[in-house]
């Protein structure tokens, strides 16, 4: 059996997603709590513990919520193929039928259609109507776990930087410091994630840049608002 092995970086979405969705949200987040509780002027040890709660809290509720986002996804998955299943144990005419049809609004003509229907049902019935009539293969299949671990541990390694950079600084230097770190931070993460996902690192980079910059400053401002009121 001759094995095909060209990699393609549509394989790469699933974990890909997951960490750089966590790295981000883990800098982010935590930079923004710092930030914002910073702004407040509360004292070093409440700034620095804000950021250890950011970090355990949010690296829990990535994951969770990641695990039960895409075993959603699994389950819609499984209840598909198990319907598809009964559909060809049924009626594997009409099944062998629709399978031609799809290949024939793909640009085959009809005999030709019919033709390659009935070789992969022979084949793998299910795996071709999973495939080519529902979309769903093998390579983006839903992984719950790898997804949650993926999301856990890369907001774990985002988030520790704002939580060092607490640790370091005191006052005005400290969101000086986590500002320029996480800016930093995340046009290197939007362009790593662009270049391993095959895109401008560029538009990877800005993106990220325009939304941290943003979140930062609005946290900021109402730390300074309800810091100055308490």
């Amino acid at each position: 059996m001759i094995r095909h092995g060209e990699k393609h970086l549509v394989q790469r979405i699933g974990w890909l997603r997951a960490a750089v969705l966590g790295a981000n949200d883990g800098i982010l987040s935590t930079a923004s709590l710092i930030v914002g509780v910073a702004a407040a002027s509360r004292a070093p040890s409440e700034i620095v513990l804000t950021g250890i709660a950011g970090l355990v809290a949010g690296a829990m509720s990535m994951a969770a919520g990641e695990y039960v986002s895409v075993s959603s996804q699994a389950d819609t998955e499984a209840a598909d193929r198990a319907r598809e299943a009964a559909e060809l144990e049924e009626d594997p005419k009409a099944e062998t039928h629709e399978l031609a049809a799809i290949y024939r609004h793909r640009g085959l003509d009809s005999a030709l259609a019919l033709q390659v229907a009935q070789q992969l049902m022979a084949h793998d019935a299910l795996g071709a109507h999973m495939r080519d009539e529902l979309g769903i293969h093998e390579a983006l299949e839903a992984r719950p776990v790898q997804a949650a671990l993926a999301s856990a541990a890369s907001f774990s390694v985002g988030a520790i930087f704002p939580v060092m950079m607490a640790v370091l600084f005191r006052g005005t230097a400290l969101i000086e410091a986590v500002v320029i770190a996480t800016l930093v931070l995340l046009a290197a993460l939007g362009a790593t994630g662009a270049k391993i996902g095959g895109a401008s690192l560029w538009r990877g980079a800005v993106r990220v840049l325009f939304w941290g910059a943003l979140a930062m400053a609005v946290t900021a401002g109402i730390g300074h608002l309800f810091g100055a009121q308490v």
